[in-house]
């Protein structure tokens, strides 16, 4: 195909805190970059970025690389972004999170593509803050009728555009993210760890990492790891540890106080927003991972448990069994019994920790950043647009 302009919203680049939106940004963008160096790429940022920091781009030609920066304060995207568009468009337009600028919706003179990662809203009106609703509500409305491209991370999202927003499922392109690299562990962040949790040595532990909200479910995590504890009481199998790591969300829940409630001390653990290198050293040392969320559009931290080779907890509802395939015990989120149950096969039967593992070791070749970036740059390019399988 002819070199073309790819725009690209790359805001997020520049984020303090990373999220699953995030490093989806990063990594879509980095294996763009790869696949298509005939193109000519335009990144849309908030501030300056390193790109040799940011995306490993050392050694591509800068004349086809451009970092475009937008200072606007307020509604970034429908006018400072939607400014630049309008005033030097690009051929294409690749948004990598839910929002179409309004004037691309109103004068559609740009092909734009977007990634709607998930409608769990829908699902879980409750689960947000009513202005985040109403704004996520809009937002998403607005891509799913007027981009000229649906991209979802999962199939579990593609039916719920369609079911939502009657979206023609010529439009929708399923690109599933790829598992996240785990950054090498160094023997100074395990000696940061066991200085932030003295007794990770001795103490087998499941652990959780994602950001602390309501449609996490981690209320009913507690109240399973409660259960857990009690029926293990008349064993002499070492008593574990639940860790909890991500930054606090919305919600106000004080998940401390329930677990001060319940009585469970030390055997429940806050350990607030975690850098990509302790990240790393707790899923290296974890006995298992617990990922209990209500809704999911993908669930990228099943992924990054099954590369570091740990047996996976999950929910059985949303996009959660799609991710994980057969790597992974499935249960009802509501089900705090069905949950502790799991929990202790994950922690200690031998058997199924093997069969686990292995199975999560094969599931994660279904997946990869390039295979995503493949589908975007195939919407990208095209005016007809090819459902990926």
């Amino acid at each position: 195909m002819a070199a073309v302009i790819i725009g690209v919203d790359a805001s997020r680049l520049s984020a303090r805190v990373t999220t699953g939106t995030e490093r989806y940004t990063r990594e879509v963008i980095k294996s763009l970059l790869q696949l298509a160096p005939q193109h000519e790429f335009w990144l849309y940022a908030r501030e300056p970025l390193d790109l040799q920091a940011t995306l490993g781009v050392e050694g591509r030609e800068p004349a086809r690389l451009r970092v475009i920066c937008i200072p606007q304060a307020r509604l970034w995207t429908h006018l400072g972004l939607a400014r630049e568009i309008a005033t030097r468009p690009p051929d294409a337009l690749f948004i990598p999170a839910h929002v179409l600028p309004l004037s691309q919706a109103i004068r559609r003179t740009t092909r734009t593509v977007v990634t709607i990662h998930d409608v769990g809203y829908r699902h879980f009106p409750k689960a947000h803050p009513w202005r985040q609703r109403a704004y996520l509500e809009w937002g998403t409305w607005l891509s799913a009728r007027f981009a000229s491209a649906i991209a979802v991370d999962s199939d579990a999202t593609r039916r719920d555009v369609r079911r939502f927003y009657h979206t023609p499922e010529a439009r929708i392109a399923v690109a599933y993210p790829g598992p996240l690299p785990l950054v090498e562990v160094t023997d100074a962040a395990r000696e940061a760890i066991r200085a932030l949790i003295p007794a990770l040595p001795d103490s087998p532990y499941a652990l959780f990492i994602g950001t602390l909200q309501p449609r996490k479910n981690l209320r009913r995590l507690i109240q399973a790891w409660k259960l857990l504890l009690e029926s293990m009481e008349s064993t002499d199998v070492p008593k574990p540890a639940l860790l909890v790591a991500g930054a606090k969300g919305w919600g106000g829940e004080d998940l401390a106080a329930e677990a001060a409630r319940l009585g469970l001390g030390n055997a429940v653990r806050f350990l607030g927003y975690v850098s990509d290198m302790d990240k790393a050293v707790l899923l290296h040392g974890a006995r298992a991972f617990v990922f209990p969320s209500l809704y999911e559009g993908f669930g990228l931290p099943v992924l990054e448990a099954q590369q570091a080779g740990i047996p996976v907890v999950c929910s059985n509802s949303s996009s959660l069994p799609e991710a994980a395939g057969e790597g992974a015990l499935l249960v009802d989120p509501l089900d705090t019994t069905a949950l502790a149950g799991a929990l202790r096969r994950a922690l200690y039967d031998d058997g199924a920790r093997e069969q686990l593992i292995i199975a999560g070791r094969n599931n994660l070749r279904r997946f990869s950043w390039r295979n995503c970036a493949t589908v975007i740059l195939r919407l990208l390019e095209n005016d007809v647009m090819i459902r990926a399988t």
